[in-house]
């Protein structure tokens, strides 16, 4: 893992600057481009379900996938992307998703790439952070048994979750030693010890809420037995881009910012960051957070 590598992409979303277990940087300007997934469908059902949106693009995942090894890649990531609801997500929705990581994952090693598994409980709504440790829990335990399943190798994926925290609409926030005690113990429920290293999504959080969390989770003393890092999109590229602005006389500027959000991460996946010690732009502190976003 030591060794960077482009990452092909099979997310429907634009993929993310990712940071690796061992604290490299690749960044997503790199060659071959980023290859996003082309459909998603409904499941059927014969009753009314809703969050049921299924990622469908196996059909010819084989053949794609020799083609970015041969151009380079070793990484591919796919999002499975499920909300919170009265009602939701649906047990039907959640075993669907997990099957298709879990199809995407088997092929992705047949072909010589470390599959990014990436079930994603989204923030959006106003339930507490009890009730997104409950659905992040059944997600990740289908998503366990469903890779077992189909006899990936755990020990050649990498987990890539949601943090366990209030939904965005929450009355109630919670700390940062609550949210790193949730998403630990959610971990510690579902996730094998031979999975090396989860690296989590920021959410939409701020940037400096992302690191601070993420801090908080290496600081806990209790079993660990993955790494604990990030793979954060927004909240490692936000300021930078801000600061960058599409101008070359700013690049020195932008270069800095990342700079410090890097090393503000690296210092977190050791639990050493001291918040507020990184020089904040005001764009650090602020939600990154897109209310009903659409892959």
């Amino acid at each position: 893992m030591s060794q960077l590598a482009p990452l092909a992409s099979v997310c429907p979303a634009s993929a993310w600057p990712m940071m690796s277990p061992t604290g490299g940087l690749t960044a997503n300007f790199f060659s071959p481009p980023l290859v996003p997934l082309t459909a998603s469908v409904e499941l059927s059902s014969s009753r009314k379900l809703s969050n049921k949106r299924l990622l469908m693009d196996l059909d010819d995942l084989a053949k794609r996938c020799q083609d970015y090894y041969k151009d380079g890649s070793r990484f591919a990531k796919w999002c499975a992307v499920l909300k919170i609801g009265a009602n939701e997500p649906s047990q039907l929705a959640i075993n669907e998703n997990a099957n298709g990581l879990a199809r995407y994952a088997i092929i992705c090693q047949q072909n010589g790439l470390v599959p990014i598994v990436e079930p994603e409980v989204l923030v959006d709504g106003p339930h507490d952070i009890d009730k997104c440790a409950e659905v992040t829990e059944r997600v990740l335990a289908a998503c366990y048994k469903a890779l077992n399943d189909h006899h990936v190798l755990l020990e050649g994926t990498l987990l890539k979750p949601n943090m366990v925290t209030p939904g965005s609409d929450a009355a109630q926030k919670a700390t940062p030693e609550k949210i790193a005690e949730y998403t630990v113990r959610a971990l510690q429920r579902t996730v094998p010890p031979a999975v090396p290293a989860v690296v989590f999504l920021s959410g939409g959080q701020s940037e400096e809420e992302a690191t601070v969390n993420l801090n908080a989770m290496n600081k806990l003393e209790t079993k660990k037995p993955w790494s604990l890092t990030f793979s954060f999109g927004r909240a490692l590229q936000q300021s930078t881009l801000k600061a960058w602005a599409g101008k070359e006389e700013k690049i020195k500027k932008a270069q800095d910012a990342l700079f410090a959000r890097c090393k503000a991460n690296s210092d977190a996946t050791r639990g050493k960051y001291v918040q507020g010690s990184t020089s904040l732009t005001p764009d650090a502190t602020k939600s990154l957070h897109k209310k009903d976003y659409t892959y």
